[in-house]
């Protein structure tokens, strides 16, 4: 069952929230608005000249001392984990957030009405497919200084385990756990967030939870309440009398649960581990999660992943009938024996295109590129790459032969592997960005012996040739 292929989500129409951000007191919109495939999330600053967008990604992350705060080019996402929590528990994978103040609104402290708003705007499927990182290994983070750590497990599914203990009688050790993320709406998403006495008159003093009131946190008292607190929580909180009851906490709320703080810190966990930007099929077990650890493994997960994607070579049959044979793209290329580096083009789409080069012992190029110990030359490596793309883009014509493909641009090359004679080249070019005006934008793979041997960014125009005069 869990090797049934799921497609992607998103919102089947826009849907809009009021309130305040929780440490800044703005009063902010936030609106969500359905995004294509493979977009994943991002925030927009509606209200900042030129509409900045900030991707929800880990590598953002800027600073973790009260929520988990993003920012891109100057430009600040202000406690983004309660909103993007709230998209991985509802299994939503693009979505724009667009927001008219630096910080989401804090609502009641929890995930529940972004939830219940995103169901309201409805969810629909996409045609493309959702992409998964399977633990296969454990993965750790620990910090040191505070004991906190984060470990990933192989699981069928995503699941979550919290265990919090802040060394208070108040609140001691509590755990949560959640087996299946479709129990995220009915278990978790309602878990309010918290917070001690003690934060919270530093965090008066200092002016920092402007927007905050007793009804979007629940407070631990982890200290004797004295008169002049409670007349400065009065004002701060509107209240004409506080009090405590006899669980610890103050009077403005009930919990929804008795463990609602570690659920809570499971939410968070949830929320920041979406900065990952890929769905994770494993379980998490983090034991006194904070943003800071939590964004830490997320940033270590991202990288694991992207080293994994990068050395991912994809499977394709050699001995399959090609689409285009040598013949075939001499129709379409202008090059011709021997700078002609591409044999065969197994894939073509309108974004991608896979090609072959067998590579002998008979090309030129091994006469003077060290006959001792021949090597293809990397740069050649590059131009055959770019051969293949320009099959690619010469597609989107009717009359490929009456056009030349130059270079633009080439960015981010590595070499990593030898190609020597003997290898079977494997290219695979996908776009970057669409099609325009002939200039074609595209990543570019070579995979020789099951490894990737080089990678680019390219970029490349098609020019139409004047035909001569008879």
């Amino acid at each position: 069952m869990n090797n049934q292929v799921k497609k992607q989500r998103t919102i089947a129409k826009e849907v809009s929230l009021k309130g305040v951000g929780l440490h800044t007191g703005m009063e902010v919109t936030m609106t969500f608005k359905p995004a294509v495939e493979n977009y994943g999330y991002a925030f927009k600053r509606v209200d900042l000249e030129g509409h900045p967008v900030i991707e929800a990604d880990a590598n953002y992350v800027v600073n973790t001392q009260r929520g988990t705060n993003l920012e891109k080019n100057g430009v600040k996402i202000q406690t983004s984990e309660h909103v993007l929590a709230a998209l991985v528990g509802l299994e939503i994978d693009n979505i724009l957030i667009e927001l008219d103040a630096p910080e989401p609104p804090i609502m009641d402290g929890s995930s529940k009405y972004f939830v219940e708003s995103l169901k309201k705007a409805g969810l629909v499927e996409q045609e493309g497919e959702r992409e998964e990182f399977v633990v296969k290994d454990v993965i750790s983070y620990t910090d040191e200084e505070t004991g906190s750590e984060i470990t990933v497990i192989p699981s069928e599914e995503y699941q979550v385990t919290a265990m919090v203990d802040f060394g208070t009688k108040v609140l001691g050790t509590q755990n949560a756990t959640l087996k299946h993320l479709s129990d995220f709406e009915t278990e978790i998403a309602d878990s309010r967030t918290f917070s001690f006495l003690h934060e919270i008159e530093t965090l008066l003093e200092h002016g920092l939870i402007k927007g905050g009131d007793l009804n979007n946190a629940i407070v631990y008292v982890d200290k004797e309440l004295s008169q002049d607190t409670m007349e400065k929580l009065k004002v701060a909180f509107k209240k004409d009398s506080i009090s405590v009851k006899p669980n610890g906490i103050l009077d403005n709320l009930t919990l929804h649960h008795p463990n609602e703080a570690a659920r809570h810190k499971l939410l968070d966990v949830i929320g920041d581990l979406a900065l990952v930007g890929t769905r994770i099929r494993g379980k998490v077990i983090a034991n006194k999660p904070g943003h800071f650890v939590n964004t830490q493994f997320a940033k270590k997960l991202s990288k694991i992943i992207k080293i994994e994607k990068r050395n991912k070579v994809p499977k394709f049959d050699l001995n399959q009938p090609p689409l285009m044979d040598i013949t075939q793209i001499m129709k379409m290329l202008p090059h011709r024996p021997p700078f002609l580096l591409v044999d065969k083009i197994l894939e073509l789409s309108d974004r991608h295109v896979v090609g072959v080069k067998n590579v002998t012992m008979n090309e030129p190029f091994f006469v003077g590129h060290f006959p001792g110990a021949p090597v293809m030359p990397g740069v050649l490596q590059v131009e055959a790459m770019a051969q293949t793309g320009g099959i690619l883009v010469l597609n989107t014509v009717p009359d490929p032969e009456n056009y030349l493909t130059y270079f633009m641009k080439i960015d981010n090359v590595k070499f990593k592997q030898q190609v020597q004679p003997g290898d079977t080249l494997i290219f695979k070019m996908e776009l970057i960005s669409p099609i325009r005006r002939g200039i074609c934008h595209m990543q570019a793979y070579a995979y020789t012996n099951g490894k990737l041997a080089t990678e680019a960014e390219l970029m490349a125009q098609i020019v139409k040739v004047k035909e001569k005069e008879s």
